[in-house]
């Protein structure tokens, strides 16, 4: 046998790397699906023997197994990715796999998209519909004002949801309700059917006319005030996730019933859906100490949720379509004329679907705007520094493979300022003018495309970790660059005690503030660095999916 390669394995757990054995025994070839179950391998499980392989061209490490001989062939590259230890992969269903916000932060970056060109172009309907996952909803914009075109949109990623409400419904005002959306009067920020089980995941609202005198739209992302409340009220944040709601609606048609807490968290502790309608909650039974306990936590969360500062407001024109999470943002209207014109028809549907139909675009996609970005607009001047940005990135992405660095950071140094390239324009000049061009988020987004949160969060968070550096680091300011200087007073300034606290707090500060370290040291102009192509089989082997 050739030697044991580089690859150590002897701290992998035995029953985890057999059950992942890739071969046509283990798998079948088509669907990748199981052929075994987890009791029929054998007993006295073990590693017999060791040695270097090759996968496709790529390094790989073969592993024969003890008692029964069997071999598998393990890509270095997927046991580098899934190595246990190594961040684990978030469910994007809870607040671990979102990005939580308030209105200001989403100034100038709403997710919005043509119609036409979202039909037309792979690349952006996979970049709206990871913003529904990421941040919770987009706009599509020109979409045809013909009744019934909303259940075209929903079909364009997953399938409609039928309720009692129909196929679709028309939210206008109607001469019998069975609902206060078809009234005239305002509606506070809710979440829809909150009285289903499971509670439809997707809303959609499309805009056919809307000539009335108010009914504007209102968003607010339930998950972010979710954590705002754990933070101010921790024991009301408690009882919310352990007190279940009775959700009732009853017509002459329909009775449903949901009893479900007002926020749900998952077994480690993240909220997961958010269920907010007040208009539908029973009468809870409950003894008294629970039922004080219950209202005054309810009414601190209620009124945490009417802040102007969380929500965002949008007037929707003819042609626009809201597509939305229906189990984490909340959706309000303010009041409108009786006689006012207003009339916008909406659809359910599921999550699962859409990221299903994200997950199937994104098999099609490649890494070549990549290769592009490191070839063409990134080879021009980096902000006053001695360095292209191509080479600052390469400079990063080197010292954090260098440093030992888990292969997500690697790659989250390497990329770490493609937000200042937009459309092969470079916005890091608007920085530079003194206008923030907000790079980490627009760069984090972008990324979005192609990698998780695992790569993507240190990448909109190193901006933020160079404030918080400066805040919390004597000495740490004085080494910074005149350039990254200049930058910091146009991105904010230097963080508060508070903001610092708060910032060491996410979950991917840690990682940040590595990938800040290497930023900062990645502008010599004499150093020689691997070329992108380098990186590219760690790249891929993070890839979504």
């Amino acid at each position: 046998m050739s030697p044991l390669p580089a690859f150590p394995i002897g701290d992998l757990p035995v029953m985890w790397l057999r059950d992942n054995c890739p071969c046509t025994q283990c798998r079948d070839p088509r669907s990748g699906q199981k052929l075994f179950q987890i009791g029929s391998l054998p007993d006295g499980l073990r590693v017999a023997a060791v040695a270097a392989a090759d996968s496709a061209g790529a390094p790989a490490v073969e592993v024969t197994w003890g008692p029964d001989g069997h071999r598998s062939t393990y890509p270095q590259a997927w046991l580098e990715a899934h190595r246990p230890g190594r961040p684990e992969r978030r469910d994007r269903r809870t607040e671990a796999g979102k990005e939580l916000w308030t209105a200001r932060d989403l100034t100038g970056r709403v997710p919005t998209a043509d119609w036409d060109e979202y039909l037309a172009e792979p690349a952006l309907r996979a970049r709206m519909l990871e913003s529904v996952l990421r941040l919770g909803f987009m706009v599509l914009r020109g979409v045809p004002e013909r009744e019934g075109q909303v259940l075209a949109v929903a079909e364009t990623f997953g399938y409609v949801r039928e309720t009692n409400y129909g196929k679709l419904f028309d939210v206008r005002v109607e001469p019998d309700p069975n609902n206060l959306a078809f009234t005239s009067v305002a509606i506070t920020p809710h979440t829809d059917n909150p009285y289903r089980d499971p509670v439809p995941t997707v809303q959609l609202l499309h805009c056919l006319v809307n000539d009335a005198d108010g009914g504007d739209s209102g968003l607010v992302d339930g998950f972010a005030a979710a954590a705002l409340l754990r933070r101010e009220d921790p024991e009301a944040f408690e009882v919310l996730t352990r007190t279940p709601v009775p959700f009732v609606f009853r017509d002459a048609g329909t009775e449903l019933r949901a009893d479900r807490p007002l926020i749900d968290t998952d077994p480690l502790g993240r909220v997961r859906e958010v269920r907010f309608n007040n208009r539908s909650i029973g009468t809870l039974r409950l003894s008294a100490d629970a039922l004080e306990a219950f209202y005054t936590a309810y009414r601190t969360f209620a009124e945490l949720l009417e802040r102007p500062e969380l929500r965002l407001d949008l007037r929707l024109v003819p042609g626009d379509c809201l597509v939305f999470d229906n189990t984490r943002l909340l959706h309000a209207r303010t009041a409108f004329a009786k006689d006012g014109a207003r009339h916008l028809q909406g659809c359910y549907a599921d999550l699962d679907g859409l990221a299903s139909t994200l997950a199937v675009l994104r098999r099609a996609d490649t890494l070549e705007p990549l290769v592009q970005l490191f070839a063409g607009a990134g080879t021009t001047e980096y902000l006053g520094e001695p360095v292209s940005m191509a080479q600052h990135m390469l400079q990063a992405g080197a010292r954090a493979e260098a440093a030992g660095a888990p292969p997500h950071l690697v790659a989250a140094a390497l990329l770490h300022d493609v937000g200042h390239v937009e459309d092969d324009v470079v916005t890091g000049r608007e920085l530079m003018s003194g206008n923030d061009n907000r790079h980490s988020h627009t760069g984090a987004d972008a990324l979005g495309r192609w990698f998780g949160p695992e790569v993507t969060e240190p990448v909109r968070l190193h901006v933020a970790a160079k404030r918080y550096l400066c805040a919390v680091e004597p000495g740490y300011h004085d080494r910074l660059s005149e350039a990254s200087k200049y930058t910091l007073a146009v991105q904010g300034g230097v963080m508060t005690a508070a903001q610092a606290d708060r910032f060491a707090a996410l979950p991917g500060a840690a990682d940040a503030v590595a990938v800040r370290r290497w930023d900062d040291e990645a502008k010599d102009p004499d150093a020689v660095t691997p070329p992108f192509e380098h990186f590219l089989p760690l790249l891929t082997a993070l890839l979504r999916g």
